[in-house]
Protein backbone atom coordinates (compact mmCIF):
# COMPACT_ATOMS: atom_id res chain seq x y z
CA UNK A 1 0.00 0.00 0.00
CA UNK A 2 1.33 3.65 -0.47
CA UNK A 3 0.20 6.04 1.54
CA UNK A 4 0.49 10.07 -0.25
CA UNK A 5 0.53 12.17 2.46
CA UNK A 6 -0.07 15.88 0.94
CA UNK A 7 0.92 18.84 3.38
CA UNK A 8 -0.35 22.61 3.08
CA UNK A 9 -0.18 26.10 3.70
CA UNK A 10 -3.64 26.97 2.70
CA UNK A 11 -3.57 31.48 1.62
CA UNK A 12 -5.24 33.86 5.00
CA UNK A 13 -7.92 34.65 2.30
CA UNK A 14 -9.06 30.71 1.50
CA UNK A 15 -11.84 30.19 4.17
CA UNK A 16 -13.38 26.73 5.44
CA UNK A 17 -15.93 26.85 2.64
CA UNK A 18 -13.45 26.40 -0.13
CA UNK A 19 -11.36 24.21 1.84
CA UNK A 20 -14.21 22.05 2.24
CA UNK A 21 -15.01 21.92 -1.58
CA UNK A 22 -11.37 21.42 -2.32
CA UNK A 23 -11.34 18.44 -0.01
CA UNK A 24 -14.58 16.81 -1.43
CA UNK A 25 -13.01 17.38 -5.19
CA UNK A 26 -10.23 15.36 -3.54
CA UNK A 27 -12.80 12.58 -2.15
CA UNK A 28 -14.29 12.82 -4.98
CA UNK A 29 -11.06 11.02 -6.89
CA UNK A 30 -11.96 7.43 -5.28
CA UNK A 31 -15.15 6.97 -7.76
CA UNK A 32 -12.97 7.23 -10.78
CA UNK A 33 -9.55 5.98 -10.19
CA UNK A 34 -9.49 2.03 -9.47
CA UNK A 35 -6.99 1.66 -6.55
CA UNK A 36 -7.86 4.57 -4.56
CA UNK A 37 -9.04 3.71 -1.01
CA UNK A 38 -8.95 5.84 1.94
CA UNK A 39 -8.49 10.26 2.16
CA UNK A 40 -8.62 12.03 5.34
CA UNK A 41 -7.79 15.28 5.99
CA UNK A 42 -7.09 17.37 8.86
CA UNK A 43 -5.89 20.61 10.33
CA UNK A 44 -2.13 20.48 11.85
CA UNK A 45 -2.53 19.43 15.60
CA UNK A 46 0.99 18.70 16.76
CA UNK A 47 2.22 20.66 20.15
CA UNK A 48 5.55 20.32 17.88
CA UNK A 49 7.43 23.43 16.13
CA UNK A 50 8.47 21.37 13.34
CA UNK A 51 5.54 22.04 10.87
CA UNK A 52 7.55 24.92 8.89
CA UNK A 53 4.05 26.97 8.43
CA UNK A 54 2.20 23.80 6.60
CA UNK A 55 -1.47 24.29 8.82
CA UNK A 56 -3.15 21.24 7.12
CA UNK A 57 -2.62 18.10 5.82
CA UNK A 58 -4.43 14.90 4.35
CA UNK A 59 -3.48 11.25 3.14
CA UNK A 60 -4.56 8.96 0.23
CA UNK A 61 -4.01 5.40 0.94
CA UNK A 62 -3.65 3.73 -2.71
CA UNK A 63 -3.56 -0.14 -3.20
CA UNK A 64 -0.12 -0.10 -5.08
CA UNK A 65 2.19 2.17 -6.86
CA UNK A 66 0.52 1.74 -9.92
CA UNK A 67 -2.78 3.12 -8.75
CA UNK A 68 -1.04 6.10 -6.90
CA UNK A 69 0.92 6.45 -10.72
CA UNK A 70 -2.43 6.21 -12.15
CA UNK A 71 -3.74 9.30 -10.11
CA UNK A 72 -1.05 11.32 -10.83
CA UNK A 73 -1.79 11.42 -14.19
CA UNK A 74 -5.62 11.46 -14.12
CA UNK A 75 -7.50 14.47 -15.57
CA UNK A 76 -9.98 14.66 -12.66
CA UNK A 77 -6.81 14.52 -10.79
CA UNK A 78 -5.16 17.65 -12.53
CA UNK A 79 -7.98 19.75 -11.98
CA UNK A 80 -8.63 18.74 -8.39
CA UNK A 81 -4.72 19.55 -7.63
CA UNK A 82 -4.66 22.68 -9.73
CA UNK A 83 -7.86 24.08 -7.55
CA UNK A 84 -5.39 23.24 -4.30
CA UNK A 85 -2.59 25.09 -5.66
CA UNK A 86 -4.13 28.11 -6.88
CA UNK A 87 -5.30 28.26 -2.64
CA UNK A 88 -2.07 28.14 -1.67
CA UNK A 89 0.52 30.61 -0.36
CA UNK A 90 2.97 30.64 -2.83
CA UNK A 91 1.14 27.80 -5.01
CA UNK A 92 3.43 25.15 -5.49
CA UNK A 93 5.72 26.54 -2.64
CA UNK A 94 3.02 25.99 -0.17
CA UNK A 95 2.91 22.38 -0.99
CA UNK A 96 4.69 19.41 0.13
CA UNK A 97 3.92 15.55 -1.28
CA UNK A 98 5.98 12.25 0.48
CA UNK A 99 4.63 8.82 -0.52
CA UNK A 100 5.06 5.95 1.67
CA UNK A 101 5.48 2.21 0.72
CA UNK A 102 3.59 0.90 4.01
CA UNK A 103 4.30 -2.58 1.90
CA UNK A 104 7.93 -2.25 2.13
CA UNK A 105 9.69 -4.17 5.75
Amino acid sequence: MIRHCVFVKFRNDVGVGERKAIHADLEALRRVIDGMDTVQFSANVSPEPFARGFTHGFTIDFRDAAARDAYLVHEAHQRAGARLVAALLGGTDGLMVFDLDLTKK
